[in-house]
Formats: structure tokens, sequence, C-alpha cells
């Protein structure tokens, strides 16, 4: 049996509910009207992608800094997500409901993303220390 390597941002909370979040928003984008396959369907799709991009393209760097920069792109990304998600409700995309019902879930990310970045921060910080 192979064992296969897991990787230390397959290991993070906050990529397991990004990646939870991206597959939730690609199923609700999928009652989006066909004439914005190209725009705001496939625009919410990149930025609920890029949040868990980030922060998987963030754990290769080496300085909490470096880390910390992709963290803060992947919270943007997150806001992002939740502009096109007030916007696809405003537009009759999706139900006011859909956009409530996930709430929560995001603002738990930016929560556990904002706790991230000063985490990484931080350990910068104490490798200057020493």
């Amino acid at each position: 049996m192979v064992v296969m390597r897991q990787f230390s941002f397959e290991k993070l909370d906050v990529w397991q509910l990004s990646r939870n979040l991206a597959v939730e928003i690609y199923k609700i984008s999928n009652d989006f009207p066909k004439e914005e396959k190209y725009g705001l369907s496939s625009q919410i799709r990149r930025a609920v992608i890029s949040v868990s991009s980030n922060i998987a393209e963030g754990s290769s760097r080496q300085s909490g800094i470096e880390q910390a920069r992709y963290t803060e792109i992947a919270y943007g990304s997150l806001l992002e997500v939740l502009n096109q998600l007030i916007l696809s409700s405003d537009l009759n995309y999706i139900a006011t409901k859909e956009v409530e019902d996930l709430r929560p879930k995001i603002e738990e990310l930016v929560n556990k993303l904002y706790k991230l970045r000063l985490s990484q921060l931080n350990k910068n910080k104490k490798k200057l220390k020493h």
C-alpha cells in the first residue's frame, strides 16, 4: 500500500473550510443564468478558488511575512466572494437565504484567516529575536 504524503496546508482547518466553501459556491453558481457563464459565475468561482489556493501556496514560503502575504490575499478573495454573493442576490440569481446561510461560514473563515496571518507574522518576529 502506498502512503501518500500530506502537505502542511492540507492539515489546516482554514484550508479545509475554504475547500468546502468552494464546493458550495460551485453548486450555487451552476444555477446562474447562462449569460453569466463568463461574467459573475466565472468571477465568483475564480475568487473562491483563490482562497484555498493562496493558503496552499503561502504554506510553501519560508518566511512568516511571505506566508502572511498569501493569507492576506486569501482574505481579500474571501471578501470578494461575499460581495459577489450579495450582488448575486441583488440580481435574483440566488435567494437572500442562500447568502444568509453562507455568511456564518464566511465569517468563520475570515476569523481563522486573520488568526493565521497573525500567527505567521509572529513566527517571523520570533525568528528575528533568535
